[in-house]
């Protein structure tokens, strides 16, 4: 199956400190292309083996896991209002999640492209991560899992992401004040 990669930034989503992209596949994308200003986001947890370079190991266990577990529960309760089937952790995306997030911090930029990896889509193949549809939310300068969520959900690309039905698994990173939710639907 072809899939065709659609960027979706709002500037009042931008100005907030908020970007999204998505990936659908050919059957989605008329419906996509309608909302060209939708954002995307997830999570799954670390292994404990895992070292964060540039952090603490009591950083990364206070905020990173916290805030990652919060994150992924708040938009498990969001689906839930809206009838939808949780989304599950995926660890390889949490590693995918969290490297993201260290690079974006590391390498100072806010974009879903990275310096490093490229697209998040490119990082995926990277990752050897099979997705029948994937996105990506993140957002900088929030200090809290609800306040990123709120962010998030008065976002409508971040929302749609939050509550698309085509998603299954997700993964959240976080690396001082900067977020990353990554999206799959296997």
């Amino acid at each position: 199956m072809k899939f065709i990669q659609l960027k979706r930034i709002a500037m009042s989503a931008a100005a907030a400190g908020l970007l999204a992209a998505s990936l659908v596949t050919p059957a989605n994308a008329q419906a996509a292309s309608n909302h060209l200003q939708h954002t995307h986001k997830t999570y799954v947890k670390l292994s404990s083996e895992r070292t964060l370079t540039g952090q603490s190991a009591a950083t990364a266990t206070a905020d990173t896991y916290a805030f990652a577990t919060q994150v992924v529960d708040l938009v498990n309760q969001e689906r839930s209002k809206a009838g939808l089937k949780a989304l599950v952790v995926d660890t390889n995306l949490q590693t995918l999640a969290q490297d993201k997030a260290m690079d974006m911090y590391k390498n100072n930029y806010f974009s879903h492209t990275s310096p490093t990896y490229g697209s998040p889509f490119d990082m995926m193949k990277t990752y050897k991560i099979s997705y029948r549809a994937a996105g990506e939310n993140i957002a900088k300068g929030q200090t809290s899992p609800a306040q990123v969520m709120n962010s998030w959900m008065n976002s409508s690309g971040h929302k749609a992401n939050i509550l698309s039905k085509n998603y299954t698994h997700i993964a959240v990173g976080y690396v001082n004040g900067i977020w990353v939710q990554e999206f799959i639907g296997k």
